[in-house]
């Protein structure tokens, strides 16, 4: 479904603006070459777990959406974001929490498949709705001298009944003018984009714009989270790569190898061989067999002179050099996906130092403050493009505004250690113990110094020493 909406895209845009060299003519580019296209529609089947390889002997596990899971779930840990300032800037922070609340599904799926696109957009109720859309109905189309974003295209599908609708939502800031175009298509193919059709056609758009021209826009009014790894597909392409990109082949054998340990427990299952004579005729040329023993007697040709009676089928499994085998295949992926050993493998085959263990917590820490890093410039986009639609649909009054973020980092800081840490050094008066409840509660000093209880023995400013 990629490509056809890229094809559609091209031929949208030329269509909207009447000129054969898209590029020229919009200044936007949305050329992406065969190999993104096929990588994107790969990661996108290995997330849904539908893999190339999925077959009657290989059955997945699921690794993808495992991965991208865990990523998104490491990286919105515990986090902390406001908008403060100002009556305007209260009412956007208001606006903003609800995208927090379900923000940890919307990463995992932009980890799966490299990135995702925040875009707000005023309602008649006076509310601001952030529409999140994946990497495979967003398509990037310019960037500036910076390598900030200037421009993309969102497509949108509504069906009804029979009928096929496809949106194309056109974005691009040139200097700092904006501009916003809407068109929509009707189609009886769900693979065809059909003929052109008022926006009124689809309920949901007949509010829409056609065309909108927005002045003194500083940035682009909508955020693009994408994930921060290079993109060893296309190296000219604007597009972000899936957080399990370098690990396709391998999350491949993990799959098989998962195959063959089913195959041999199975195939080493206890069975009892016995002579179709000890059982019953069923009438059709076979034996009965009582249903709760099928699955332990099998009826052979047994029983004449070189052969017993009855065998009992009991081969010995060869659990431990596959599970082995298994186990080494999760850790490469762990490490090609930027996770810690033991994310994804058994920590109990995980043999190693302090030393070691830190480095490989270090590792995830790396991939989830790269991540939260791509993130937090992505939401502050967002809250500027609420800031502007606030704006111009006099949501609320104008207002400077501040956006503050706090990112757990858990992964490879002992809080609780850490905490005892401090309050030995504050008990020690080395430290000012405002600095304690500041770094604890995450505020400033002011409020922190607010907290704390009138102090009758500023040598024991926490009672640390007994009743005084």
């Amino acid at each position: 479904m990629f490509q056809k909406f890229l094809s559609w895209i091209r031929q949208v845009v030329s269509k909207m603006l009447g000129a054969s060299n898209i590029k020229q003519a919009t200044h936007m580019d949305v050329d992406v070459s065969s190999d993104m296209i096929v990588a994107l529609e790969q990661w996108e089947r290995m997330y849904r777990n539908e893999p190339d390889w999925k077959n009657s002997t290989t059955v997945p596990l699921g690794l993808p959406a495992a991965i991208a899971g865990e990523l998104a779930r490491l990286t919105v840990l515990e986090v902390k974001s406001e908008v403060s300032g100002s009556a305007r800037a209260e009412y956007i922070n208001e606006q903003y929490g609800r995208l927090l609340a379900g923000l940890q599904q919307k990463i995992e799926q932009g980890c799966a498949l490299g990135g995702m696109a925040f875009k707000p957009y005023p309602t008649d109720a006076g509310q601001l709705i952030v529409d999140c859309v994946p990497a495979d109905r967003f398509f990037p189309t310019g960037f500036d001298a910076s390598g900030n974003l200037s421009g993309g295209v969102f497509v949108d599908r509504y069906t009804r009944g029979r009928q096929f609708y496809t949106r194309f939502e056109c974005h691009q800031l040139t200097g700092t003018t904006y501009t916003i175009k809407n068109v929509a298509y009707m189609s009886y193919d769900r693979d065809s984009i059909g003929v052109p059709v008022s926006l009124d056609a689809v309920p949901q758009w007949a509010e829409l714009d056609s065309e909108l021209t927005l002045d003194g826009i500083a940035r682009p009014l909508f955020g693009y989270f994408r994930v921060p790894l290079a993109n060893n597909i296309d190296r000219d392409s604007p597009l972000g790569v899936s957080v399990y990109a370098r690990a396709v082949d391998t999350i491949r054998q993990a799959d098989e190898q998962w195959s063959r340990m089913l195959w041999e427990f199975e195939g080493t299952e206890l069975a009892v061989d016995i002579s179709a004579q000890a059982f019953m005729p069923d009438g059709n040329g076979g034996v009965k067999i009582p249903k709760r023993f099928q699955r332990l007697f099998r009826a052979l040709d047994l029983g004449d002179n070189e052969k017993p009676l009855y065998q009992v089928f009991s081969p010995e499994i060869r659990e431990e050099p596959l599970y082995k085998g298994f186990q080494h295949i999760l850790q490469l992926i762990e490490f090609q996906c930027g996770l810690a050993y033991g994310t994804l493998s058994d920590p109990q085959t995980v043999e190693k130092t302090a030393e070691e263990i830190k480095a490989s917590k270090q590792r995830s820490y790396s991939t989830v403050a790269s991540l939260q890093a791509a993130l937090e410039h992505a939401l502050n986009d967002v809250v500027y493009a609420m800031d502007v639609w606030a704006t111009i649909n006099h949501l609320a009054p104008a207002g400077k505004y501040e956006v503050s973020f706090g990112w757990d980092d858990s992964i490879v800081v002992d809080t609780d250690k850490e905490f005892a840490q401090r309050m030995q050094m504050a008990s020690a008066q080395y430290i000012r113990p405002e600095l304690l409840l500041s770094w604890y509660f995450g505020c400033s000093e002011e409020e922190a110094r607010k907290m704390m209880p009138v102090q009758t023995d500023e040598a024991d400013p926490f009672g640390l020493n007994g009743d005084a």
